[in-house]
C-alpha cells in the first residue's frame, strides 16, 4: 500500500471513499454529499490531499489537510482521514495519518489538531494516541450522530 498525493482523475474515488463516511454519520460533521462538480472543488481547495492506494491500484483512502484557523494561529493544521469500509482495519489509517503529518510539517505547520474526534471511535482514538497525539478534554454533546442522539467529542493535537 502506498500514499501519494492524489490526482485529478482519483477525485471520483475519493468522492465515493469521503461519501461513504458522510453518510454513515459517525465521525464526519460534514452532512451533506458531495456531487462530481462541488467534490473538484472541495479537494481542490485543501492545502494537500493523500490518497491510499493498494498493490492494484484501487484508491482504499484519502486524507484532507487545510489550516484549522487563520492568522497568529494559522501555523496550526487540521486534517480527516477516510477508509472504504471494505479496507478498514488493515492499518491503512495509520499510514494516512503518518502521510499528513510529514505533508504537514513540509507545508510548514507547527501543530496537527482534530477539533471533533467522537469519544465512541475507539480505533481512531487509539490510532491517535498511539502515534503521539494528546486529547486535549472532553466536549459532552459535541457531535450529532446520524440517528439524531448526542456524542461527546475529545479534540486532540501533536506538535509537528
Amino acid at each position: 500500500m502506498n500514499v501519494r498525493p492524489y490526482r485529478q482523475e482519483d477525485v471520483p474515488l475519493m468522492t465515493a471513499i469521503w461519501n461513504e463516511v458522510v453518510a454513515q454519520g459517525i465521525a464526519f460533521p460534514q452532512e451533506e454529499l458531495l456531487t462530481a462538480r462541488t467534490a473538484d472543488a472541495f479537494f481542490a481547495s485543501q492545502s494537500a490531499c493523500g490518497v491510499a492506494v493498494d498493490e492494484g491500484g484501487i484508491i482504499c483512502g484519502l486524507y484532507i489537510l487545510h489550516p484549522n484557523n487563520v492568522g497568529r494561529c494559522g501555523h496550526i493544521c487540521n486534517a480527516s482521514y477516510a477508509v472504504a469500509s471494505e479496507y478498514r482495519g488493515r492499518h491503512i489509517g495509520r499510514a494516512l495519518v503518518l502521510d499528513c503529518m510529514r505533508t504537514a510539517k513540509t507545508l510548514g505547520f507547527l501543530v496537527l489538531q482534530f477539533n471533533a474526534v467522537v469519544a465512541t471511535n475507539r480505533s481512531a482514538r487509539h490510532l491517535y494516541e498511539s502515534l503521539g497525539f494528546r486529547q486535549l478534554g472532553e466536549i459532552p454533546r459535541g457531535f450529532r450522530m446520524n440517528d439524531g442522539h448526542y456524542e461527546t467529542i475529545c479534540p486532540y493535537y501533536i506538535e509537528l
